[in-house]
């Protein structure tokens, strides 16, 4: 590794953690901006009761000193701190067991989106105009302009409900099966409609045709060259892609009842669980710094031409 890619890195790093720092800040304040508090929904619950319980969590105090107070507990110690709606339970175990789940569920979906993307992609770009290559930018048209609800809930009355072949509770390792499917087929569509332009264009280079000109064997010139030059632009989809859906799809995992970290999510916010919003919320934001850097330095990797600055 050479100095110059190592001052990149470096940089992308400091940014990368500017930016999780400007997360951090502007969700815990619009987040505690908002009227009303964790504890106004509980029923019955007497103004001492609830004056307490904001005492113990620390709400009784300005937002600047919270703010203060919590950053020194992810930096420092490294805690998200208790959840304010599941006693007991702290945020980092929360996060801990939904991204279990999550992780399976998203890890899986991403990579059958990008080989199934690479290959259809490839397939329809080296069948050009012609009718495979026209039934597989019709279907991933329709893959691509479909909600995930709606594919979700499609996939959900006709597998768990009308043939009863799957499980509709994602809790179960055959429950995950409808949600990757549902997850892998937008950004599998994605993929496919990516490589073949990038591949027709890759194609078209004059030095695929001094390969031809040489004699260069069909499938060298397609798996050494066009392929592998082609796949830049997904590689530069493909990171942020893998950060989004393994940290579930809120959408997803609420239809399938996945016990992720999108789940968790959604309900903390419902019950305006501030530590637990704040958690999902740096794990989320990591995970995307983290995936696009990752990309960033693939780039290199694909194609040694390209100067990283």
């Amino acid at each position: 590794m050479n100095s110059k890619t190592l001052l990149y890195i470096l940089k992308r790093i400091g940014l990368a953690v500017l930016t999780v720092w400007v997360v951090i800040t502007v969700t815990f304040f619009v987040m505690h901006s908002i009227p009303g508090g964790p504890f106004m929904g509980e029923k019955a619950v007497a103004p001492a009761t609830q004056a307490a319980l904001e005492a113990k969590f620390g709400l009784d105090k300005s937002k600047f000193e919270q703010y203060t107070t919590y950053l020194k507990d992810i930096v420092v110690n490294h805690d998200f701190g208790p959840s304010l709606k599941q006693r007991g339970r702290t945020v980092s175990a929360i996060i801990t067991d939904g991204m279990k789940t999550s992780a399976k569920l998203g890890l899986t979906a991403a990579f059958a989106a990008l080989a199934l993307g690479v290959v259809l992609g490839s397939f329809a770009a080296l069948m050009r105009n012609r009718i495979p290559d026209k039934i597989i930018m019709v279907i991933t048209t329709a893959f691509v302009s479909m909600p995930s609800f709606i594919m979700g809930s499609l996939l959900l009355v006709l597998f768990a409900i009308k043939l009863a072949v799957l499980p509709a509770n994602g809790a179960t390792t055959q429950g995950l099966i409808l949600p990757v499917i549902t997850l892998a087929l937008y950004p599998m569509a994605y993929i496919t409609r990516l490589t073949r332009s990038s591949m027709l264009d890759v194609l078209g280079q004059d030095y695929i045709r001094t390969a031809k000109a040489k004699g260069v064997s069909k499938s060298k010139i397609i798996f050494g060259h066009a392929l592998k030059n082609s796949l830049i632009p997904v590689i530069t989809y493909f990171g942020p892609m893998l950060a989004y859906i393994v940290t579930g799809s809120l959408v997803v995992e609420q239809i399938f009842a996945v016990p992720g970290i999108g789940r968790a999510f959604v309900n903390s916010i419902t019950n305006r669980d501030y530590p637990l919003i704040m958690g999902c919320t740096i794990v989320l934001a990591c995970l995307i710094v983290v995936m696009n850097l990752v990309s960033d330095i693939l780039y290199k990797v694909v194609d040694p031409r390209i100067n990283l600055e």
